[in-house]
């Protein structure tokens, strides 16, 4: 489970440093609080924030359930993965929102596995083991 903490840290920081960048974003283009509109640029990070988050809150508990009840090293390879997604994500959508897909693609599938591998774990789990 080692890796796996790492991996999700890392995300995490990852997601930190994303903040970051909306807050420098926000001033670089001049765009008050609260508004989250009216520059192109800004828009950008917002978005890449938003899809964030949105991701986030799949990633992190299917991460973990993951690793409990498939295999934790996997799950550290797939965590991984998406860290590198995001990275890719958020680097290709400022520069040019069409060249998003690559990093949406690597952290949306593992992502997706993840989840799946979580919920037939749990699955296979509770009909193996019964309500434990």
């Amino acid at each position: 489970m080692t890796l796996v903490n790492l991996v999700l840290g890392l995300a995490l920081i990852e997601f930190t440093v994303i903040l970051m960048a909306v807050g420098r974003a926000r001033d670089t283009y001049k765009v008050p609080a609260p508004a989250t509109t009216g520059n192109d640029m800004f828009e950008r990070y917002c978005r890449v924030q938003n899809n964030t988050i949105e991701q986030l809150i799949i990633f992190v508990p299917a991460l973990v359930v993951f690793a409990h009840y498939v295999n934790p090293l996997i799950a550290a390879g797939l965590g991984a993965l998406f860290v590198i997604g995001r990275w890719l994500y958020f680097t290709g959508y400022v520069k040019d929102p069409k060249k998003r897909s690559t990093g949406f693609l690597l952290s949306f599938v593992p992502n997706m596995i993840l989840l799946i591998g979580a919920v037939v774990g749990a699955l296979v789990s509770l009909v193996r083991f019964g309500f434990a």
